[in-house]
């Protein structure tokens, strides 16, 4: 099949799950939509997503799922208007995703305690956050009025506290030259299982190297999600810590970034400076 009716063929695919989630319709259901066997489907879905087409009926069930909870749907009735069969589903699809109960999620983070603070770096001022667990947030900024805005938005319910903690500050370290100095660092995360593998492979890229959004995609084991991979690297609430500064296109050039193309070119020669300098020390 050549790739762009397997882009069309998808993208109806899509569109057809996007538009009848509320029926919540199984595999062999969408793949006769777009006129191919479920097992076939079902392969080339997940190498052009990125995921599998269950695990996207899912996110965009969840989707719809936490935006009735904002508005103050009762778990229940966000139950039924997602289509689901049970609130244990909703319950589980929770918990396998955003890793908290739908009730939990519906709190938005109430009774969670968030240190952060701001910090200057090389590359111009960060707001960084912690829990108990590790760093949850870590972002370039322009103004912090809006960064804590950000902030409260991904955790409207919890007690923001302006402190800095030992975890922020072992975190800020890596701005260091003597990366020796590094205890293991921490992090508090929350994301789908596709983000999380993107994340934990952008974690293997060493200082000094670039990878490609194709090598990540091969990395994960889904060689044709590069544009998947793209959203997720996107996606990143931790910078530097997880470097998706080091992924360019396979052009060469160094692309897009979150916060910014200039910062990250500049982060990108930091970084090999500092290589550079470390090897001739041990040489």
């Amino acid at each position: 099949m050549q790739k762009h009716l397997q882009y069309e063929r998808i993208a109806q695919a899509i569109e057809y799950i996007q538009n009848h989630f509320k029926d919540q319709p199984n595999l062999d259901e969408v793949a006769a939509h777009i006129h191919l066997s479920p097992t076939h489907f079902q392969k080339l879905f997940s190498e052009w997503v990125g995921t599998s087409p269950k695990k996207f009926l899912q996110y965009t069930s969840l989707q719809y799922a936490k935006n009735l909870l904002k508005q103050k749907h009762s778990i229940l009735e966000t139950t039924h208007a997602t289509g689901l069969s049970s609130s244990s589903r909703l319950h589980e699809m929770f918990i396998q995703i955003e890793g908290m109960t739908p009730a939990e999620y519906k709190k938005g983070g109430e009774h969670l305690r968030i240190n952060y603070q701001f910090a200057h770096t090389f590359f111009g001022e960060m707001l960084i956050a912690s829990t108990t667990k590790g760093i949850c947030f870590m972002a370039f900024i322009e103004n912090r009025k809006d960064a804590y805005g950000t902030l409260m938005e991904r955790f409207p319910n919890a007690v923001l506290v302006e402190e800095s903690d030992e975890l922020q500050r072992n975190a800020l370290k890596i701005f260091s030259t003597n990366h020796d100095e590094l205890s293991q660092i921490k992090l508090h995360l929350k994301g789908t299982d596709f983000q999380l593998k993107v994340w934990e492979s952008l974690l293997k890229i060493p200082m000094g190297q670039l990878a490609t959004y194709a090598e990540i995609a091969q990395e994960i084991g889904k060689p044709k999600a590069a544009r998947a991979v793209g959203g997720a690297i996107g996606s990143n609430p931790v910078a530097f810590l997880i470097p998706c500064h080091r992924v360019i296109q396979s052009s060469g050039i160094f692309g897009e970034y979150h916060w910014g193309k200039a910062r990250k070119t500049a982060i990108i020669g930091w970084e090999g400076v500092q290589c550079y300098e470390n090897n001739e020390r041990e040489a």
